[in-house]
């Protein structure tokens, strides 16, 4: 169901403004390109990087798909911050389902992640060309091409975070 679906009388707060809805959905797929060429390492395609004694594949393909699909799953929290179910626990979740989330729970875990992304990404906005073992040529810059998306998720989470604070103080 769509947040602009929702009987008037069972929402508790106003929709989320379209630009936060937008910038939670980017914010989601930000980790997409790294996680795709994660994986693609981890399963021992030769991407530039050297993985040298890592096992690839093996347990080194484990934790690179673990590690893509762990991040994906945490860019798709920031989508909570405008869907209905970082409102309201759904209902299928045992215990808690239908409870009312208070907003302080979303708010200060996502707002710490969204420092803690922006100080962990910042810094290596520079690229990973010098890096032990890093790519060169062609192989570094696709592989630089599919980490820059990750610069926008700390920024993009903040904001999202910000509106939906603004949304649901009070309640």
């Amino acid at each position: 169901m769509v947040a602009h679906e929702i009987p008037a009388a069972v929402r508790r707060s106003p929709l989320p403004a379209r630009w936060a809805v937008g910038a939670a959905h980017v914010a989601a797929f930000t980790a997409v390109p790294s996680g795709i060429w994660r994986i693609i390492m981890g399963l021992g395609v030769p991407v530039g990087f050297d993985t040298t004694g890592l096992g690839a594949p093996g347990w080194f393909s484990v934790v690179c798909v673990a590690m893509g699909l762990g991040i994906e799953g945490l860019t798709l929290l920031t989508l909570g911050l405008v869907r209905p179910w970082g409102e309201t626990v759904p209902r299928w979740i045992p215990v808690l389902g239908g409870r009312r989330v208070p907003p302080l729970a979303a708010v200060i875990p996502a707002a710490l992640g969204a420092i803690a992304l922006m100080l962990l990404s910042i810094p290596n906005a520079k690229g990973f060309g010098g890096a032990e073992g890093a790519p060169t040529g062609l192989a570094l810059v696709v592989m630089d091409a599919c980490y820059a998306p990750l610069l926008l998720w700390g920024p993009l989470l903040g904001v999202v975070t910000i509106s939906y604070y603004r949304r649901r103080r009070g309640q």
